[in-house]
């Protein structure tokens, strides 16, 4: 319980929602990451630039939250706990999301934030996939391994 932090958990998953919500009325595009990064080539004039824009504020939103976020929200830990795995084991957990990812038809935020708010039986079907796994990988990493 040490990592629950209810809080910022409520505010981040409230602004992806809105996030999701004016991209979608301003725009009408689903904010699928995976959707949005493989629909940048070919160019497509006038649709490039709220992909990048889209794209560089994911890392950049991060690192802002990293800087700031333990001096605003308190339950935020100053300092993150390190995993212990190499470059190697980053780089083939990226290639299997990626193979996930075409596999599934989408990522994670195009099924679960926007694909669950339309409904759409292929993406519940997904994230309760991608609910399952995160579920066993857990447990296989905390209490076999």
């Amino acid at each position: 319980m040490e990592n629950f932090t209810p809080l910022t958990a409520a505010i981040g998953g409230a602004l992806i929602g809105l996030s999701a919500t004016l991209l979608w009325i301003f725009n009408g595009r689903t904010a699928g990451v995976s959707t949005i990064s493989g629909a940048i080539f070919p160019f497509h004039r006038g649709d490039i630039w709220w992909r990048l824009s889209f794209l560089i504020g994911l890392p950049l939103g991060a690192a802002f939250g990293f800087a700031y976020g333990p001096t605003v929200f308190a339950e935020i830990p100053a300092r993150l706990p390190t995993v212990g795995i190499g470059s190697v084991a980053l780089v083939a957990a990226g290639l299997l999301v990626g193979i996930g990812t075409r596999l599934g038809g989408g990522c994670t935020s195009g099924h679960g934030v926007c694909g669950i708010a339309r409904l759409s039986r292929r993406s519940f079907v997904a994230v309760g996939t991608f609910m399952a796994t995160a579920i066993v990988t857990v447990f296989v990493a905390r209490h076999v391994l």
